[in-house]
């Protein structure tokens, strides 16, 4: 959906067209084009609604409301995954209970699967199905659904419970009751497009329990410190992160404190990791386990140069290593007739004694590159050891 937005004390500043969900490639230019209506704020309710592009008619309820952006953003996130099921459910809820603050909507997402909306009387058996599911938190054993007698479900639905007509169908709640998923301040996890880790932020001076908000990596510089803001933070070094998921291997999340890593340093980690295939990260994870990083910036050093590593996979030995070198690695032109010929053992050991390796988990890692790995995990170290806080003659 499309929304336009301007700023309600200052009309005269014009009008702002903004997709939703705002896409990564282009949230800090939607930061931008606020800034001119000085509207856009992570904490303020500051951004009009004059209107919106209508493929959601029950949010025609926002028109005119003085809403804050990350709010509408994350709403349109939730209902951007919705079947058009769970959008009937949402619209014909909200038509029902009659809800139009944002921080209500954001939370009927997570509750209106409780109700059942019929858009068509046509198939009973389907409509009983349904309403069962919706009665029994979205799912029943195979033979429980195949021992049900969907019909006379659907009919006694229909018979025995008070209905609301709406514009989007007939909506039976079932007695839901509205969940409070969001507080009004910390935005609920929720895994809305790929990412290759999430991290939770919350202030250094808040209390261990105190609720946070989650950021997918990697995500755009804005989103980032919109998060930071919105924790009550003005400065990277006031934070402290949590680890919730990652689809790193464990021996790169291991090599480091997340709590106490540079957010920027681990957003550029995940940036140059997510379009790794699983064999790359699988190769990263040897090179970390030989260079023995400590900090996000120096792992991202070692994935942006991955070329200048070499894995043989589940290698153990110098024997293991030679055979992989002249059998698998495209390197030699093996002849299986001389197979026995071949002094593997011999050849393994040389190798091993000219090359910087390390024999781990995933085999065999080499680094071939003119730096040693101390310095090459240290490029452009100057400003990542500011944040921090790390001096560069005690690395």
């Amino acid at each position: 959906m499309r929304v336009t937005v301007s700023n309600p004390k200052h009309p005269d500043y014009g009008i702002a067209t903004i997709p939703l969900p705002i896409p990564d490639e282009q949230y800090n230019k939607v930061l931008e084009l606020l800034e001119p209506l000085e509207i856009g704020s992570a904490t303020k309710y500051d951004c009009k609604v004059e209107s919106t592009n209508d493929l959601i008619p029950a949010l025609d309820c926002l028109f005119g409301q003085v809403v804050n952006l990350d709010e509408l953003d994350y709403l349109a996130k939730r209902l951007d995954s919705f079947t058009k099921t769970e959008m009937a459910q949402f619209q014909g809820m909200a038509a029902t209970k009659g809800y139009t603050m944002l921080s209500h909507l954001i939370n009927l997402t997570f509750s209106c699967q409780q109700a059942t909306v019929i858009t068509d009387f046509s198939d009973l058996g389907r409509i009983g199905r349904e309403h069962y599911l919706n009665t029994h938190g979205g799912c029943a054993p195979t033979e429980e659904m195949d021992n049900l007698d969907a019909v006379e479900t659907a009919i006694l639905l229909i018979a025995d419970n008070d209905a609301f007509v709406t514009p989007y169908g007939v909506v039976y709640d079932n007695g839901m009751k509205l969940a409070e998923v969001y507080d009004g301040k910390h935005f609920p996890s929720y895994h809305y497009k790929q990412s290759v880790m999430e991290v939770g932020i919350r202030h250094k001076l808040a209390l261990e329990n105190e609720k946070m908000d989650w950021v997918l990596l990697p995500a755009p510089s804005g989103q980032l410190y919109r998060a930071m803001e919105r924790a009550g933070a003005s400065h990277l070094n006031e934070i402290n992160l949590y680890l919730s998921e990652s689809e790193l291997p464990e021996a790169i999340t291991q090599a480091m404190d997340i709590k106490f890593e540079s957010l920027t340093a681990l957003n550029s980690l995940c940036e140059v990791v997510m379009p790794m295939n699983d064999q790359e990260r699988t190769k990263l994870a040897a090179a970390v386990r030989m260079a023995q990083p400590q900090y996000a910036f120096q792992i991202y050093n070692l994935a942006k140069n991955l070329e200048l590593f070499q894995l043989a996979p589940g290698v153990k030995s110098a024997e293991e290593y030679a055979k992989y070198m002249i059998m698998e690695s495209g390197h030699f032109d093996y002849d299986e007739n001389l197979h026995e010929y071949y002094n593997f053992e011999k050849y393994g050991r040389e190798k091993l004694e000219y090359e910087t390796g390390d024999f781990n988990e995933f085999g065999y890692i080499s680094y071939h590159g003119a730096l040693s790995l101390d310095e090459l995990m240290m490029e452009g170290a100057p400003s990542q050891c500011q944040q921090q806080g790390i001096q560069m003659g005690g690395m």
